[in-house]
């Protein structure tokens, strides 16, 4: 069967400043090579006039991008690559996206200078009910910015004397190997499973700072058994790898939150390391408080993922994967 070409598309855009124009595009042009790339059109820059050539449905998405992004870069925002990147994601998710409204609501700017905003549709939901709910789970594979949007949120909040503390945990569950076998008293350990919290930590706050707030009880990085038995008022708690907590665990530390605090519980229930025989307390959290006002689940998808392109790709084909299990009943050809 013959294949129908799509009619090829061309428009032109002004800009009115040309210097900023020159700024969006990057030197040597590589941010109009990357929307080339993504969008599969041509562009032609001429002075303050932009002229694209695709189809009309890349066309129009690209007039969106590059009008929305050149109002972002006037007000002030460094846009990068990746940026770039991840608007066209959004647009190509939801071509009404007001993409002002993701980039320039800044969550924290971090010691290095790094302006942390929501990348995605998604990201922007979690961060608004971060804000709004004192109880919120973010759901969805790794890379989606889950926890360290999180932890974003717990910085300011303390700096802004929101709340008087921060309480980060995570359960110490194997994943193949065994704690016992670990070198070291149980602190050595456990630092392992915690490290992901503080390297999420140091990239918010000088190490200096950070590591004199972790002595004075300001905050706080251990793990979730060391929560059992207190009540955590004016307090910013962050769950990390729920998926691997029991049901138990769980309840210990949903009932551990006081007056004037948040929890955020963040988890990933496709990499869940518990026997078998254990129910994920993650899972069953949301299966039980779903419905109940004042808490917000939020889940995240392979279009969220904040690092390298090809960790979608993995995402998917896992995804596939796992589709390709239920379907045929746990068996899988090799």
């Amino acid at each position: 069967m013959k294949q129908i070409k799509e009619p090829l598309s061309v428009e032109k855009i002004d800009f009115a400043d040309n210097e900023l124009l020159r700024n969006l595009f990057g030197e040597h042009d590589r941010n109009v090579k990357l929307i080339e790339r993504l969008a599969a059109v041509t562009l032609s820059v001429r002075g303050n006039v932009v002229s694209l050539a695709g189809s009309q449905l890349s066309v129009v998405l690209v007039r969106s991008l590059l009008s929305q992004l050149y109002k972002i870069a006037g007000k002030g925002y460094p846009l990068s690559s990746a940026d770039i990147e991840y608007a066209y994601r959004i647009l190509s998710e939801d071509c009404m996206a007001d993409l002002e409204r993701l980039f320039l609501d800044i969550v924290f700017i971090s010691a290095k200078k790094r302006i942390i905003t929501p990348k995605s549709i998604a990201q922007k939901l979690y961060i608004d009910a971060i804000r709004n709910s004192d109880m919120v789970f973010g759901i969805g594979p790794a890379g989606t910015g889950k926890t360290y949007l999180a932890m974003a949120m717990a910085v300011s909040a303390l700096l802004e004397k929101k709340v008087n503390r921060i309480s980060l945990a995570r359960p110490a569950v194997e994943a193949g190997e065994k704690l016992g076998f670990l070198p070291g008293d149980l602190s050595e350990k456990v630092n392992p499973y915690l490290r992901p919290l503080y390297d999420a930590l140091f990239d918010m706050i000088d190490f200096d700072r950070a590591s004199a707030l972790i002595h004075k009880g300001v905050i706080e990085v251990a793990p979730l058994a060391f929560m059992r038995g207190r009540t955590l008022n004016d307090s910013f708690v962050i769950l990390d790898e729920a998926q691997n907590t029991t049901s138990e665990q769980m309840k210990m530390f949903l009932t551990r939150l006081g007056y004037g605090s948040k929890a955020v519980i963040t988890g990933d229930v496709t990499q869940i390391d518990l026997p078998m025989e254990k129910i994920s307390g993650l899972i069953e959290a949301e299966e039980l408080l779903c419905k109940t006002e004042g808490i917000r689940f939020i889940h995240f998808s392979e279009l969220d993922v904040v690092r390298h392109p090809l960790v979608q790709d993995v995402i998917r084909a896992y995804n596939h994967l796992d589709r390709r299990k239920r379907r045929d009943g746990g068996r899988t050809e090799t």
